[in-house]
């Protein structure tokens, strides 16, 4: 089999990919187009572009052979899959002479420093949201069955199919995963039980933890794992115990305050994934705006873990966004954005984007709020757009498709409840393919 693969070196007006063929063609939701306007039966124009030895490939120079023409998108995570098919069909017909060619398209983005992916729930595995995500991503978050209170909900208690579930996935399917927020305030009922004592929950803590983190350090699939979640409120205090076992609480400040005023359960569990999971890059993750008051407690706080020998890889930002709350559309909150990830590659550490969504409130939303949504999407791809090639950045969705009549889901995402592509769909991938940083502004400072 003559196999080849060539590096295009402009973008080329494809946006999707797909990951079947089903008898019955439909119209594509993404507009594709090409220089010379050729439809499925024409006879295609010529390319002449450079091959990964850095040699001339001129199409027209392979008149009369059948060709395969393979366009592939680095975010595509089912072209993987679907090239190894299409291999097995070149293989079946290499009699003919059959040369593959495949496309890439966007060879400016590092594979190792630039990450687009989306999280998924254990309910949508092996369903049609499955299929969705690996026609356009290759890298995840699990939701929510990496958290203690899905594996370790009481003392001597352990649920790890889910987790496992998730894993089989990732690994079978070649998905890089992020693991989420399993020193968290969702943590169990157990935990949040005003009758628990501090040493309870630190021996808790320490089991649940120190379990997950030798069952993640030897998976090939997990690159990065959110140590702690949530640690501080929007106004520079801790993430505190309240309470009864409400949900919004984080039961694990009540092991205390260090000598120096740190939560001992944030030292403890960098110590513990430190120490057992050597393989895997730790990040701190954390939720809510750009505060300043905040994030300056997260950033002395990092520096504080780094000056005792611990090991802080990134830092996560969960992008948990609300139509008419200006965060996306405002330059001075956009340029604290980046130069929380300026700060973040110059301590050696990588930024990511851990949980992004766009919640509107109109049923239906209007043109109007989906061009908010659509800007949003864009303005925060643009800002890591920006900041890539200073250092490791990643941009996760949290979640794919919107679920109406949910107050905290509403329409958030860049897939509608039919799993149709939405306007911010066009938009996202539109800044990806022409690596746009010109942000889009409704109000400025």
């Amino acid at each position: 089999m003559n196999k080849l693969v060539i590096f295009l070196l402009a973008a080329i007006g494809l946006v999707g990919c797909k990951g079947k063929v089903d008898d019955k063609v439909e119209e594509p939701s993404l507009i594709t187009w090409s220089e010379c306007g050729y439809e499925i039966g024409d006879h295609i124009c010529n390319l002449t572009l450079k091959d990964q030895l850095g040699n001339d490939f001129d199409l027209y120079e392979n008149v009369g052979r059948p060709i395969i023409l393979d366009y592939s998108t680095m975010w595509c995570g089912y072209c993987g899959l679907a090239a190894q098919e299409v291999d097995d069909v070149s293989e079946k017909y290499r009699e003919y002479d059959l040369l593959y060619v495949t496309l890439l398209i966007e060879n400016q983005y590092d594979l190792n420093s630039f990450y687009v992916g989306a999280t998924l729930n254990h309910k949508q595995l092996n369903t049609p949201v499955e299929d969705l995500f690996l026609s356009e991503f290759t890298y995840s978050t699990p939701e929510n069955c990496s958290k203690q209170a899905q594996i370790h909900p009481s003392p001597g208690v352990w649920r790890w199919k889910k987790f496992e579930d998730y894993l089989e996935f990732a690994n079978k399917n070649n998905i890089t995963l992020r693991v989420h927020g399993p020193i968290s305030p969702q943590a169990s009922k157990w935990a949040k039980n005003d009758s628990r004592t501090k040493k309870e929950l630190s021996t808790n803590m320490n089991e649940f933890f120190t379990a997950l983190c030798i069952k993640v350090n030897e998976e090939p699939s997990v690159k990065w794992m959110d140590v702690v979640n949530e640690t501080v409120n929007r106004d520079g205090s801790w993430f505190a115990e309240k309470p009864g076992d409400e949900k919004w609480e984080n039961p694990w400040t009540q092991i205390g305050l260090n000598e120096d005023g740190i939560p001992i359960y944030i030292v403890r569990a960098f110590e513990i994934a430190n120490q057992f999971a050597p393989n895997v890059s730790l990040v701190y993750n954390q939720h809510a705006g750009m505060e300043s008051v905040m994030w300056e407690k997260i950033l002395q706080t990092i520096l504080y873990l780094k000056q005792k020998g611990l090991r802080v890889d990134g830092i996560g930002w969960q992008a948990h966004l609300k139509d008419f709350e200006d965060l996306a559309l405002n330059k001075g909150k956009l340029d604290y954005l980046a130069s929380l990830i300026d700060w973040t590659h110059a301590n050696g550490m990588d930024f990511h984007v851990t949980e992004m969504d766009y919640r509107i409130k109109e049923d239906p939303p209007t043109n109007k709020s989906l061009q908010r949504q659509s800007a949003a999407y864009s303005n925060v791809l643009k800002v890591l757009i920006s900041r890539k090639d200073s250092g490791v950045v990643t941009f996760n969705t949290w979640g794919m498709i919107d679920r109406p009549g949910s107050h905290t889901n509403g329409y958030r995402f860049l897939f509608d409840k039919n799993l149709k592509p939405k306007p911010a769909l066009f938009a996202f991938k539109r800044t990806l393919i022409k690596k746009e940083t010109s942000l889009i502004l409704e109000k400025n400072d």
